[in-house]
């Protein structure tokens, strides 16, 4: 369990106006927004801790957005309008980005809500915790869990991980953070770059790339955003976020890891299912061939796919002889295989990765 800031009690910080830069830089993009900006807004200004600056990057609404944003910003110096024409969500956060002046930036989106002490207790635990660079919270989730419940699931599961080691070890499963719900160092952007377009999910991409170059990740134990599921989502509606595109990424980052830590050994992919050698293939454009496949159903077992057999688990190489990346996405398929490959003695991390 990640260990709590302070006492567990967040005492309110002064807000000044003298010229400084504040201690936390909010980026807000937003499109079209108007419905739900306010709330967001009104959330922020409600924090506990009053030292942070708000901005808001319009990024070319054609509703009411924009005239909303403006009068937040008339009403209160700490909130910024940042318009620009419309040219995507990466654009608009580099943007903000590049405008931001505090030490840590914190993501919102313009249909969520954070709790009033959000910012306070990540604030406070990157001041304490030197050696992490990016720390995130529990979210509550703010659909119908009924009508959508991989998301629901989905909130689960991010919300499971708490430790640097459960973030970095699933990060190939999904992306281990709610966007809106972290903050992060500055000098995280000069380290590795900001957001990039690149027909994936933006943010995915920049958890993994910061996790490969060593950036520690943490979650408080705490709920202190509402992450909303409104129909109209980009998640829901953007081919950069559909499943093909976040296994492109995932990908170009697990290759590498693959043959920094394969160490001679074979790679074999668990799973033989067409579903699955689709999720792998990404990895054979990054250079990486398997060896074959490991497969509980018997129906499969014994075949031969592309030149590669199809083994039982009881039949596979052991952990001095291969790497096994995990690609099935059953549920409950995973705790199955760790336990498999927990009992031939392969430690995860080392002898192998899960990936879907």
């Amino acid at each position: 369990m990640v260990e709590e800031p302070g006492d567990g009690k967040v005492k309110p910080v002064p807000y000044s106006s003298s010229e400084h830069s504040p201690l936390v830089s909010v980026v807000i993009p937003v499109y079209n927004a108007a419905a739900s900006l306010e709330p967001a807004v009104c959330s922020i200004i409600g924090q506990t801790l009053e030292d942070w600056e708000l901005l808001i990057i319009d990024d070319g609404s054609t509703d009411d957005s924009a005239s909303i944003a403006a009068a937040w910003a008339k009403a209160d110096p700490r909130i910024h309008l940042l318009p620009r024409p419309h040219e995507g969500i990466v654009s608009a956060l580099n943007y903000g980005l590049e405008h931001a002046d505090g030490r840590y930036i914190a993501r919102m989106d313009a249909d969520d809500i954070s709790m009033c002490d959000r910012l306070a207790r990540q604030a406070e635990y990157l001041e304490r915790r030197r050696a992490t660079g990016l720390v995130g919270c529990r979210v509550a989730y703010g659909g119908d869990p009924r009508r959508n419940q991989g998301y629901a699931l989905h909130v689960a599961w991010i919300n499971s991980l708490s430790t640097p080691e459960s973030i970095q070890l699933n990060r190939f499963v999904e992306s281990p953070f709610a966007h809106p719900s972290v903050m992060f160092r500055r000098e995280l952007l000069d380290l590795s770059g900001g957001y990039r377009d690149g027909g994936y999910p933006e943010d995915y991409e920049l958890w993994l790339r910061w996790l490969s170059a060593g950036v520690q990740m943490e979650r408080l134990p705490r709920t202190l955003l509402i992450w909303n599921d409104p129909p109209g989502r980009l998640s829901r509606t953007a081919p950069r976020y559909s499943l093909e595109a976040f296994y492109r990424v995932k990908a170009r980052y697990l290759a590498p890891l693959i043959r920094e830590t394969a160490a001679g050994r074979e790679v074999w992919i668990w799973g033989a299912g067409r579903t699955t050698r689709q999720r792998a293939k990404h990895l054979f454009d990054y250079g990486v061939s398997p060896a074959g496949y490991i497969d509980i159903d018997p129906r499969k077992i014994g075949q031969v796919i592309a030149d590669r057999p199809v083994v039982a688990p009881s039949s596979m190489p052991g952990p001095g002889a291969a790497l096994v990346i995990g690609y099935v996405g059953r549920r409950g398929a995973r705790r199955q295989i760790r336990g498999e490959l927990d009992a031939r003695g392969f430690v995860e991390g080392r002898d192998f990765w899960m990936a879907a």
